[in-house]
Formats: C-alpha cells, sequence, structure tokens
C-alpha cells in the first residue's frame, strides 16, 4: 500500500553534510511514523532516527544525536533526513521505511521499507 523512494545520497568529505529525502505514495502516509535506518557491510540494519505521524514527536540513535535531524511534510508526502558533521562510520546504505510508531520503529518494527541510497563519507 505505501511504496518509498529515497533519494540525495552521495560521496562526501568528513565534517560535511548531506540531506535525504524520501518520497511516498498514498493518501495514508500522514498516519504513518516514519524512520530511518542504516545499513554497513557485514553489519546488521540499525536503527537512525524517527518521527511520529504528526511531526511532533522524534527520536535518535546515541551515534547521530545532535548532528542528524529528521522532519516530515506531509503536504509532500516526505520525510528528510538531514546528516551534518558526517563521519566515515556513518558510511551505510541509508533506508526509509513507515512503521507504526516511534516505539515499535526504535525496535526495528517496520511495515514497508524503501530501496535505499549510499551515503559514503571519505576520511
Amino acid at each position: 500500500q505505501v511504496q518509498l523512494v529515497e533519494s540525495g545520497g552521495g560521496l562526501v568529505q568528513a565534517g560535511g553534510s548531506l540531506r535525504l529525502s524520501c518520497a511516498a505514495s498514498g493518501r495514508t502516509f500522514s498516519s504513518y511514523a516514519m524512520g530511518w535506518f542504516r545499513q554497513a557491510p557485514g553489519k546488521e540494519r540499525e536503527f537512525v532516527a524517527a518521527v511520529s505521524s504528526s511531526g511532533r514527536g522524534t527520536n535518535y540513535a546515541d551515534s547521530v544525536k545532535g548532528r542528524f535531524t529528521i522532519s516530515r511534510d506531509n503536504a509532500k508526502n516526505t520525510v528528510y533526513l538531514q546528516m551534518n558533521s558526517l563521519k566515515p562510520e556513518d558510511t551505510a546504505v541509508y533506508y526509509c521505511a513507515a512503521g507504526a510508531t516511534i516505539a515499535t520503529m526504535t525496535n526495528l518494527r517496520v511495515g514497508y521499507w524503501g530501496q535505499g541510497t549510499q551515503v559514503t563519507v571519505s576520511s
């Protein structure tokens, strides 16, 4: 029912910034919590950030607090991840996802996944 398409990934130097976008289909976008996850080679997929359906609540992994900001524009059916002060350890494929609540998404309980976009941070 929900289709998600990520964009905005690329190659940046350490200390640089990127903004990822995730465009969602359907009329029910505003009913979902939205989140970002990432997976580096040889590692498990991990939670990065999530935002509530209204946009009023957020949660972040400790590793990105103070550097990344998640937001959403329900009128545009789009969720964003602003990434500042990027580090080489942020290198991963970043996935957009839709789920029930921030709490469930923090535990990787996700209803829909996007295809992912590559973020590479050079040192």
